[in-house]
């Protein structure tokens, strides 16, 4: 009976420290701040065409699109976060 509490504590904590590990690893990752090239790649997810200008006010880049049908759009993309938002 003691031997099998211990081999559950053992591995209960095998298991806490991995997920404790790849946790920090991935709040690691959402810290890194989106660059111009990656701001462009979301914004052509959202709009495809042309990227013409890209703007930074803040923690926002805007990329302004001409599309193939002659229209310009800018495109949003938070900095911090990597959320897109269409004007």
């Amino acid at each position: 009976m003691r031997t099998v509490l211990a081999l559950s504590v053992a591995i209960t904590v095998l298991f806490s420290s991995v997920f404790s590990t790849s946790s920090q690893a991935a709040s690691q990752v959402n810290k890194a701040e989106i660059n111009k090239k990656q701001a462009v790649e979301l914004a052509k997810k959202i709009e495809d065409g042309r990227t013409l200008k890209i703007t930074v006010l803040n923690d926002i880049y805007t990329v302004r699109i001409l599309k193939s049908d002659g229209h310009v759009v800018d495109v949003h993309v938070n900095k911090k976060t990597g959320e897109v938002k269409k004007d």
